[in-house]
């Protein structure tokens, strides 16, 4: 296991070529910029957008093109979590460098509800799905191999209150991805690695983890959160 505080471009030129078997990722996906302020909900804290200073810097795809090419295993796969404003972009990027180029649906059971009956819940996030001929894939039943999962956003016990991340990703999703791309001792690399839930998701199933975040309070926040986890599966 191995974690790092710093830029993910900069830190994956130390990665070793094809020593990554999955990398499952959530970068941001720069909607702040839309941000039209705080909404007042009836009976609740008002919600806004605008996540963050660090969603506010732009990604470019581009950028991630090679590096992933290169620490990627041949048969190894490439998972993004996006939105609708860059979905585009990341198939412009990648699409001529992978064999397949696909998207995954993640529809959320409990979204957060339209007060104002104006328009559709935001219930659904889209995740880029990435790979080559000869690529790993653990097929199970037609019916559990749709590119579609519903569960709920992540919530009780296992949202982290302080430091409460926005777009904290649930485990029972997480581990749905990594069981069916990857095996047991594979590595999965989270370049955007947040509060660190993609790591805790490797840890139950028994996967190695390589994890990058910028942000020294969400680092702190995974780094102790990944720890813990990995002692729990020691005893």
């Amino acid at each position: 296991m191995i974690l790092k505080q710093t830029d993910c471009r900069s830190y994956m030129r130390e990665l070793p070529d094809h020593s990554v078997d999955l990398i499952l990722t959530d970068p941001p996906y720069n909607i702040a910029k839309y941000s039209t302020g705080n909404i007042l909900l009836p009976g609740r804290s008002a919600v806004n957008n605008d996540l963050g200073e660090w969603d506010l810097q732009e990604l470019d795809p581009f950028d991630f093109v090679g590096e992933f090419k290169r620490i990627l295993k041949p048969d190894g796969n490439v998972f993004i979590f996006t939105s609708y404003n860059l979905i585009g972009r990341w198939h412009e990027a990648f699409d001529p460098e992978y064999d397949t180029f696909q998207f995954f649906i993640w529809h959320k059971t409990n979204p957060m509800p339209k007060i104002y009956k104006n328009g559709f819940l935001n219930s659904c996030e889209m995740i880029v799905c990435l790979w080559n001929k000869g690529h790993k894939w653990n097929f199970t039943r037609q019916n559990e191999m749709h590119n579609y999962f519903e569960c709920s956003i992540c919530m009780g016990k296992e949202r982290l209150k302080n430091p409460k991340h926005p777009s904290q990703k649930p485990l029972k999703l997480l581990k749905h991805l990594i069981n069916i791309a990857s095996n047991e001792g594979d590595t999965v690399f989270d370049p955007f690695m947040g509060v660190g839930s993609t790591g805790v998701a490797a840890i139950h199933l028994e996967r190695n983890f390589i994890g990058c975040e910028i942000d020294p309070v969400f680092f702190d926040a995974a780094e102790i959160r990944i720890h813990e986890e990995k002692e729990r599966s020691a005893k």
